[in-house]
């Protein structure tokens, strides 16, 4: 007995003895092992297959798993991060200010001939326009038929070049109704000058048989699209969907010029206080955050099915050429635009209604406007009108001076 009490008592001394683990050796230990967990989880997202574990499943195994697994991996990371991650986060912005110089430089020459290509491949409208269209057209076959229909179906591949040759006939169809509806000389002659009632006769002729020949395809065309369509002869494997139309014809409706200006109209018709007359500059923007947001759509969901190459060429067709045209045509126009424009505040309601809700230029009700340094109202469009003349106050004939606050 004696001895048995003294193994217990060695043992309860022991157990005293045993230091304590260190708490951010706990912690760190904790994170190295939620590390590990996270990548464990995030496998079945992988895959080098067709298309990853999960998608393969089915769309509501992708969203339930989602749904719980990442906001517990996120919060774990977020609450034990491992202190390599700590350090290399702390550590990026020392080290890119120290070689963004020099790395960009570089970057830059090599990437000089390839952005001179880039800016006049975007010069040559109707051919970038195409090249983006038939592009965009083959990344919607692949992900809203092929994919419904499996791997390996090379009959749905040409659909995307059916769509595209009606397309452009329905495009070409609309704007020679547009020119008829818009022609205001239906004079078959030309004169001299615009003053003299001779006729140039070369002229006439060349202006006649121009026309007819217009008149005599647009009938040609309609005849033959007609004909296609109720003999169905040679489109037995042109069979899209509903989706598929209502994407591409969108997309299509947002890249062709024939289109974008109807789209400009109409913006112009609704009258939106809130563009203040730009529409001509909102306009084009709109419609390339549009077509570039659904070519990012597109190739995500190419990169899930694991068609990496055609994905990344479509994408910097599609997005990347795209984003730089607009970065730098229309948007770079809209928000030099808009610079100018702030500098002169918008007027309030009480304002407004105070100054008669009349602009001083086109003696028009003002709902929206903007007031000068000197105090006037005017229009947005009718002070862009003014300053395009010369930087003097149309009533006072003060020149416009801003005091910028620093």
């Amino acid at each position: 007995m004696g001895m048995i009490t003294r193994i217990r008592g060695r043992l309860r001394g022991s157990v005293h003895t045993i230091p304590k683990l260190d708490k951010k050796l706990r912690d760190e230990k904790i994170a190295e092992t939620v590390c590990l967990l996270s990548v464990l989880f995030l496998l079945p997202y992988c895959s080098r297959g067709h298309a990853p574990l999960l998608l393969s499943l089915g769309g509501w195994c992708l969203a339930t798993y989602s749904f719980l697994v990442l906001p517990l991996l996120i919060s774990a990371n977020y609450k034990y991060p491992t202190r390599w991650l700590r350090n290399f986060f702390c550590s990026i912005p020392g080290l890119v200010r120290k070689f963004s110089g020099p790395v960009v430089n570089v970057l830059l020459k090599i990437y000089s001939p390839l952005d001179k290509c880039e800016r006049m491949f975007m010069k040559m409208t109707n051919l970038s326009n195409m090249a983006v269209q038939l592009v965009f057209f083959l990344m919607c076959d692949r992900v809203l038929l092929c994919s419904l229909g499996g791997v390996n179906c090379p009959q749905k591949r040409v659909t995307g070049l059916y769509s595209l040759m009606f397309y452009n006939v329905i495009a070409y169809c609309v704007s020679y109704i547009k020119e008829l509806i818009e022609k205001e000389d239906w004079s078959p002659y030309i004169n001299m000058s615009t003053h003299s009632n001779v006729k140039h006769l070369a002229m006439s002729a060349t202006k006649i048989v121009l026309e007819w020949t217009k008149a005599v395809t647009f009938i040609i065309t309609v005849i033959f699209m007609l004909l296609v369509f109720s003999l169905e002869q040679g489109l037995e494997h042109y069979q899209p969907s509903t989706l598929y139309t209502i994407t591409t014809w969108s997309f299509y409706m947002a890249t062709e010029r024939v289109f974008n200006e109807l789209f400009l109209s109409g913006m112009k018709l609704l009258k939106i206080q809130r563009f203040e007359a730009l529409e001509h500059l909102y306009a084009p923007v709109i419609l390339r955050y549009y077509t570039i947001s659904m070519s990012i759509l597109m190739g995500v969901i190419i990169l899930m099915y694991g068609q990496m190459r055609f994905a990344l060429l479509s994408m910097y067709l599609t997005v990347f050429m795209r984003g730089k045209d607009m970065a730098l045509n229309c948007l770079k126009d809209l928000r030099s635009e808009e610079a100018v424009l702030s500098q002169f505040r918008k007027a309030s309601t009480e304002e407004i209604e105070d100054c008669d809700d009349v602009c001083a230029v086109c003696l028009s009700a003002m709902e929206r406007a903007r007031i000068t340094p000197c105090q006037h109202m005017f229009h947005a469009e009718c002070l862009r009108e003014c300053l395009n003349n010369s930087d003097i106050c149309p009533i006072c004939k003060r020149a416009f001076t801003f005091i910028h606050c620093t």
